[in-house]
């Protein structure tokens, strides 16, 4: 299988750099095998789920590289989630098992989540350690059509649903992306981004595996250490989220300095989020680096990327990644000419199987072979592609994650003093969106009238159930919420008012 290949035949090279410790890829591909070993001894099997609710460390990777090997399949869980969150994921997924990292209130959060429908397995406990020291696993390898991964991503609908991504859609597509980006073993790559999505799952360790290059992983984002990382580490290439852009740009102007130290990487990337045109140019001045902008999507991994060679546009994502094709229609789906608005519809190499156990939601995405992305866009005449937004104001873009409107709003909506209750995203220069809500509040005695009083309460309430990021970060009261003449909330007045 394509996605080994380095594993075998760059077994000394150094692949993994965490917390000052290497690894090679033959580590990598040993410490994986006897995972695999230890979880098949236990049960699980080929096409088995298997959950991951840990912080970004090699134990993910090798984790992810064991699954792999078994051809069970990997899903991976946002640790920063709430027990509802991750146990929508558990319980839909039928997770088999679940792997749990050591971070502080994971355990507490599975507690809460009740009875697990699979087994608990500790990075930190004995089983783990003894997964580790199992003779390697030697089994068959996993078709190219075997479901590799179990993507869970929000949509309209509130509750996550699972995308289903098979072996031979991950390395066709990351494949085709890291060619045309010019990935080679030479290259170190910096990676800060969290491993429960695509952009840095897929892009970053799967880019890695197929390109045989370095990575050097954080566990988090920090902007002096990924400046370090390009002045002591020999970082050639960085891909963040445009949240970690103004970051990184803040940092160069307390420190212009550190712009001596950028400028020595090859390429910058961005995606997940449309990037601030002033932005691209600001990072350009300062480091003489055009950042590359990428467009793309769980159900269809990357179809549209700024070229490698040419024109770097700013405010656009570029034109279609080989191997995949990308049209703009109008609402009856007839394509739309140039400098219009239309809906982005994707045929990809990267195409998800279905959502797992939903194939009424995936036939419904689906028209005659291509995917309906629900982001509206506008093409040039040169064919660069730009986004203008979501065709559906229920989805929120901020900080590089996608968050459904719906679901904070089933959450807020529990509150004693909230009535009605509609979210939405406002734009933002840090997190390209803020979560926003409108309320109209119960006649209660002693409710809080003071938006900033209310917004602390309501956000200490929804932490209780929702990751952080999905937190509103302002409130408006209302006497009533706008509605159209057949009670739909008219959330556009809302997102201009």
């Amino acid at each position: 299988m394509r996605l080994f290949s380095h594993l075998a035949t760059s077994a000394s090279k150094e692949a993994l750099v965490f917390g000052g410790r290497a690894y090679s890829f033959g580590e990598l591909d040993d410490l994986s095998r006897r995972y695999a070993a230890g979880l098949s001894r236990l049960g699980v099997e080929r096409g088995d789920r298997v959950a991951v609710f840990a912080e970004t460390s090699p134990d993910v990777v090798v984790a992810l590289l064991g699954h792999h090997r078994l051809g069970a399949i990997h899903v991976p869980i946002n640790p920063r989630y709430r027990a509802e969150e991750a146990g929508h994921i558990l319980r839909d997924s039928g997770a088999k098992a679940v792997l749990v990292g050591e971070g502080e209130g994971l355990h507490e959060t599975l507690r809460e989540v009740g009875p697990l429908p699979g087994l608990e397995i500790r990075i930190d406990g004995a089983r783990f350690c003894d997964f580790l020291r199992a003779e390697p696993f030697d089994g068959a390898t996993p078709a190219d059509s075997d479901t590799a991964l179990l993507i869970y991503t929000s949509g309209t609908t509130g509750k996550s649903k699972g995308v289903e991504l098979s072996f031979g859609a991950v390395a066709a597509n990351v494949g085709a992306v890291t060619g045309l980006w010019r990935f080679v073993p030479e290259d170190r790559l910096v990676l800060a981004l969290p491993l429960f999505h695509v952009h840095g799952l897929c892009l970053g360790i799967h880019g890695m595996l197929l390109s045989g290059l370095a990575t050097l992983l954080f566990e988090r984002f920090d902007a002096p250490r990924v400046v370090e990382a390009f002045e002591k580490d020999r970082a050639t290439l960085f891909m963040g989220v445009p949240t970690m852009y103004v970051k990184l740009l803040d940092h160069l102007a307390s420190h212009p300095e550190s712009a001596t130290a950028l400028s020595r990487g090859r390429l910058f990337t961005s995606g997940s989020a449309p990037l601030p045109a002033s932005d691209f140019h600001l990072f350009e001045e300062k480091t003489g680096h055009r950042i590359l902008e990428r467009y793309g999507m769980s159900e269809t991994l990357f179809t549209l990327s700024n070229p490698y060679d040419g024109e770097r546009r700013p405010g656009t994502v570029g034109v279609p990644v080989p191997g995949c094709e990308v049209r703009l229609v109008d609402d009856d789906g007839r394509d739309v000419s140039s400098g219009k608005l239309g809906e982005i519809v994707v045929k990809s190499n990267g195409m998800m199987t279905r959502y797992r156990g939903r194939p009424e939601e995936t036939a419904a995405s689906f028209r005659d072979g291509w995917f309906f992305t629900g982001d509206v866009a506008q093409r040039s005449e040169d064919g660069y592609v730009t986004i203008v937004g979501r065709k559906s104001v229920d989805v929120i873009k901020s900080g590089g994650y996608k968050i459904s409107a719906r679901e904070i709003e089933d959450v807020l909506s529990r509150h004693p003093l909230v009535k009605e209750v509609a979210v939405v995203g406002r734009s933002d220069r840090l997190f390209g969106q803020k979560v926003v809500a409108a309320v109209v509040l119960r006649a209660t005695e002693g409710a809080p009238l003071d938006p900033d009083v209310l917004l602390e309460e309501l956000s200490a309430f929804a932490a209780k159930f929702l990751a952080d990021y999905k937190r509103p970060r302002a409130v408006i009261v209302l006497p009533e919420l706008p509605r159209n003449a057949l009670g739909k909330v008219q959330k556009h007045r809302l997102v201009s008012a």
